[in-house]
């Protein structure tokens, strides 16, 4: 038998190896940002090494935060398909019932926000910075308002795809 690493003499070395590649996760800083640091977009400071809500701290550093560099970007942690002819009778019901879910989970984590809401005929779909907060409103949708919801979670990315709907 060859020593480790060290490939027979009648065999040529494999090139054949599964290399993966590098995901770049816009959302991911380069490295840990020092204390204190505010995001100049929404004014999230980061405290104890994670972001928090509160006062700007004197002399703080600037940097922007994940959730809004998710937004500049344009790059959803998740989606949520609204669908059903239910939806179209209660619309405004189910907008407030999402606001209301990213208020609550905003409150207590800056990180998770509603990116967009698009309108498509009798579909809305939700982008959010977080793949929690689609976990979040589409449960709270379930909850009150029955119907079928679902969610996928993508293997190898971090991105959440839920749907919900209800027929009349």
């Amino acid at each position: 038998m060859a020593e480790r690493g060290k490939q027979p003499p009648n065999q040529s070395a494999r090139r054949d190896r599964n290399i993966k590649e590098q995901r770049r996760d816009v959302e991911k800083a380069p490295g840990k940002l020092p204390e204190p640091t505010a995001c100049p977009q929404c004014g999230a400071v980061v405290h104890k090494g994670r972001w928090t809500w509160g006062a700007t701290p004197p002399k703080a550093r600037e940097a922007l935060c994940p959730a809004c560099r998710r937004i500049n970007a344009n790059t959803p942690a998740g989606s949520l398909t609204m669908k059903g002819t239910y939806l179209r009778a209660h619309r405004q019901e189910i907008l407030n019932l999402a606001r209301n879910e990213e208020a609550k989970e905003k409150a207590e984590h800056p990180l998770s926000r509603i990116m967009s809401i698009k309108e498509d005929g009798d579909t809305l779909v939700l982008s959010a910075t977080d793949t929690h907060m689609v976990r979040c409103i589409g449960e709270a949708l379930h909850h009150a308002h029955q119907g079928d919801f679902a969610i996928q979670y993508s293997k190898d990315e971090q991105f959440a795809r839920a749907i919900w709907a209800r027929e009349e």
